[in-house]
């Protein structure tokens, strides 16, 4: 009978790969505690960061408020500034005779400053900035002249012989040159780009202004209103008390060129659609008293009126027009509804608890790439230490302990004798 020969030495884990991970070796267990603990330290660390950060600028903001940047550069294209800019915050400074205008436009602040060229030749810039850039594109069309030429400057510009009149964002910039030369405008778009831009929405301009057609515009008319100093400037087919500015409404009027003559559109813009036919049943009213009272409200006698309300926008068509022309001119003007599903939402709770959520995301994100990293710095400490000292700081040949299967001395006990032809007998029953 065969038996299988026996097992010696003890049973122990082998220190491999799998060992380092679990522990196997003696310094496994603390190096593991060791970086389990600086993981513990990394996440409240990052925690406190996050929270801090989520605070200082709310604190910044409210200890140090940002101040509005410098207006005019020191040079620009060839130009170099005499002297310093002189500012001021008051619209009379900008424009004594229209200083009501510019506040409508809400002005805030003005820099003029003399610009000399080597040749001699200088320039004189005004830039006058808005709280957006609503208010610089009115000013603008205010100050905008039928007789000047459209340029490429920004968001728009036109000139008239040495005079060029531009506005970038919310800063309006008219520039007087001593000698016109051709690169005059290629010049000042290098000062465009040099003004300060708005943030946000400030740098939006009104929306109802795209509905103004584009058809038999009469170059340089249009006119963009913000308040009743600026309409009256328009002589307008509908008067201020009418269009009622304290109703945040918003006037663009310009002139259109048809067979039978010029007509002017007004569209008068309301937050509502409800207000917007509130005021439309007044200017009616207005429109169809003959002999208004003293005092009273009244739409200018033209030849042709013909008031339509399109949404939140009142449209009116008016001139020395023949009826089709005016409501042909008025069919022009249609609005359209839109939805905008991806507006920022004002609740404070739904805010904080999106920032929450993304901070844990980012957390989450920091803690994994931590223990990667250092799982493969621990991995690759233990395999150079192998590499470099083997036998002498990881797997000692004292401590390594593993199975051991004494295959080679095995023996066979009670084995039969061989018979005379190499095989062997069976074994004989005992009697």
């Amino acid at each position: 009978m065969v038996r299988s020969a026996a097992l010696r030495g003890r049973r122990k884990p082998f220190p491999g790969l799998c060992g380092l991970i679990t522990g196997g070796v003696p310094y496994s267990g603390a190096i593991m505690s060791f970086f389990r603990s600086v993981g513990v330290v990394i996440s409240l660390a990052c925690l406190l960061g996050m929270a801090m950060a989520a605070d200082k600028p709310v604190a910044q903001a409210q200890a140090h408020p940002s101040e509005p940047a410098a207006l005019l550069p020191q040079q620009f294209g060839g130009w170099e500034m005499q002297g310093s800019s002189r500012t001021s915050t008051d619209p009379v400074a900008a424009d004594p005779t229209n200083a009501a205008v510019l506040k409508e436009y809400r002005f805030t602040d003005l820099a003029s400053s003399t610009y000399i060229r080597d040749d001699g030749r200088t320039l004189k810039i005004r830039a006058a900035r808005f709280a957006d850039a609503s208010g610089a594109f009115g000013a603008y069309t205010f100050y905008l002249q039928p007789r000047m030429a459209k340029e490429q400057i920004d968001d728009q510009g036109a000139s008239a012989g040495d005079r060029v009149l531009f506005y970038r964002g919310n800063i309006l910039v008219d520039a007087l040159f001593s000698q016109e030369s051709a690169m005059s405008v290629a010049q000042l778009r290098e000062l465009a780009g040099a003004l300060p831009r708005p943030g946000g929405t400030t740098g939006n301009l009104p929306t109802f202004i795209e509905f103004m057609p584009h058809r038999g515009y009469v170059a340089n008319t249009q006119k963009y209103v913000m308040g009743p100093a600026a309409l009256a400037a328009q002589a307008p087919p509908v008067s201020a008390d009418l269009v009622d500015f304290n109703a945040s409404s918003e006037v663009s009027l310009a002139r259109y060129s048809t067979s039978s003559g010029e007509a002017t559109l007004m569209l008068i813009s309301y937050p509502t659609p409800q207000l917007a036919a509130e005021h439309l049943r007044r200017i009616q009213a207005a429109h169809s008293t003959s002999q208004p009272q003293a005092g009273a409200a009244s739409v200018e006698n033209t030849a042709a009126f013909f008031p339509k309300r399109t949404g939140p926008i009142i449209a009116v068509a008016t001139g020395p027009v023949s009826d089709s022309d005016a409501k042909s001119l008025l069919g022009m003007v249609n609005w359209e509804a839109s939805v905008t599903w991806n507006q920022a939402t004002d609740n404070a709770q739904a805010r904080d608890l999106y920032m929450l959520i993304l901070n844990i995301v980012i957390l989450c994100g920091i803690l994994a790439g931590l223990a990667v990293v250092a799982g493969v710095a621990f991995g690759g400490i233990r395999i150079l230490m192998k590499r470099w000292y083997p036998d002498k700081v990881f797997d000692r040949p004292e401590e390594m302990e593993f199975i051991s299967l004494h295959l080679t001395e095995t023996a066979v006990k009670g084995a039969a004798p061989a018979g005379p032809d190499g095989g062997r007998r069976a074994p004989q029953n005992p009697s």
